[in-house]
């Protein structure tokens, strides 16, 4: 038998999964993505690595948290997590998440075009499914980055799952404080530090927003403190006059 130590690519420390060094999947300031294979399912996984001497003691910590929250949600429209390590050598943190064959539904409308009524409907319900269970959870857990860059999908059965939780919250208190996320997604309340799971369902009318127009909400607003008096003063995004059916437009104003 080969010892797993000789297998080709890098593994975590049971070599449980195998990362695919030549399948980058995506890269941001801190983080990379790959591709990888999980040895006991027998199927395809995402490699996260993330740089953690970029991130601060308390960063790191609240990360692990995070991640340790994340494996115990198990939900068909959102991401599964699987596991997670730290790499000192390498200063990583690792963690593997479900694999989603046609990337986000942002790239994935950019490719294939804006989509008719009864995909965007499917679309929605799986996202709205999603939601309510987070939010169903005892205690709640806020998502409060909810965006078409966060939204992945299955583009050969349609099926859509709500991912990167990193930004997510449980609501311990009745309201929550602290200010993160997307400006151009982001509800009053949040701006204002006290908020509720409510503030996904604000977020989630920006999302077929974007969904129709395949732009972001307040594309007109050149920064973010542009954005800000615009969403604090109950100013609707330019994008929304663009909403030509009457019953999609009032479904993103409620």
């Amino acid at each position: 038998m080969t010892d797993p130590s000789e297998r080709q690519g890098e593994t975590d420390p049971s070599y449980r999964f195998i990362k695919d060094q030549t399948k980058l999947l995506g890269r941001g300031s801190f983080k990379e993505v790959y591709k990888a294979f999980d040895n006991e399912r027998g199927i395809e996984v995402a490699w996260n690595q993330i740089a953690s001497s970029k991130l601060s003691v308390k960063e790191r910590q609240q990360l692990a948290s995070e991640i340790d929250t994340l494996k115990t949600i198990h939900h068909r429209n959102i991401i599964k997590f699987y596991d997670y390590w730290v790499d000192k050598k390498k200063k990583q943190i690792v963690f593997i998440s479900e694999f989603v064959s046609s990337g986000t539904i942002k790239a994935y409308i950019e490719r294939t075009g804006v989509p008719r009524q009864p995909v965007l409907r499917n679309w929605c319900r799986q996202i709205l499914s999603a939601l309510a269970y987070l939010h169903g959870l005892n205690p709640k857990i806020i998502h409060r980055d909810l965006k078409c860059d966060n939204i992945f999908i299955n583009g050969y059965n349609g099926l859509v799952k709500v991912g990167d939780l990193g930004l997510a919250t449980k609501q311990i208190e009745s309201k929550s404080k602290s200010l993160i996320g997307t400006p151009e997604f982001m509800a009053p309340e949040l701006y204002e530090e006290n908020y509720n799971e409510k503030v996904d369902i604000y977020a989630f009318g920006m999302c077929i927003l974007e969904m129709i127009t395949n732009q972001y909400p307040y594309n007109e607003c050149r920064t973010a403190a542009q954005i800000f008096r615009a969403v604090t003063s109950g100013t609707p995004p330019k994008a929304l006059s663009k909403v030509t059916d009457d019953n999609t437009r009032c479904f993103i104003e409620l």
